[in-house]
């Protein structure tokens, strides 16, 4: 069974993917952590290390914003550091760091599930038995 995470993760990737990125990685582990997904712009070739956050409505956190904690904050930075010493042909590239915030709820069931659907912020889905709705896409959020 796939975690709730791993779901809104695909759905941000493929969100992005609307967008013009071509996603590199999803999940790239390091000695620090994780970063959920990695992408590059296909026009300006701009790296982008996405953080997402999963919540249900009135959650303490903001949407999960707040769960971006500056300790969170280093280990991705510390994180995207190695990927780039990895990746030494992308070193060069601009660089950001960006957080997508996801709401969820559970057992939504819905006539259309269509995982090619055009996602839009602050628009609800449904996907994989989820609707989901990507509440905000943060750029260059730390």
């Amino acid at each position: 069974m796939t975690s709730i995470g791993k779901i809104a993760e695909q759905f941000v990737a493929q969100w992005l993917i609307y967008q013009g990125w071509q996603i590199l990685h999803e999940r790239w582990r390091s000695p620090w952590g994780e970063i959920d997904i990695i992408a590059q712009h296909c026009n300006t070739d701009e790296i982008v290390f996405v953080e997402v956050k999963t919540r249900k409505s009135n959650n303490w956190d903001r949407g999960g914003i707040l769960a971006v904690t500056p300790k969170k904050q280093a280990k991705i930075r510390q994180t995207a550091n190695y990927f780039l010493g990895e990746y030494t042909h992308l070193a060069d590239h601009y660089c950001r760091f960006d957080v997508a915030l996801v709401h969820h709820q559970i057992g939504y069931q819905s006539s259309s599930q269509n995982p090619r659907a055009v996602i839009e912020i602050g628009q609800p889905i449904s996907w994989q038995g989820y609707q989901l709705k990507l509440l905000e896409y943060v750029e260059a959020a730390f």
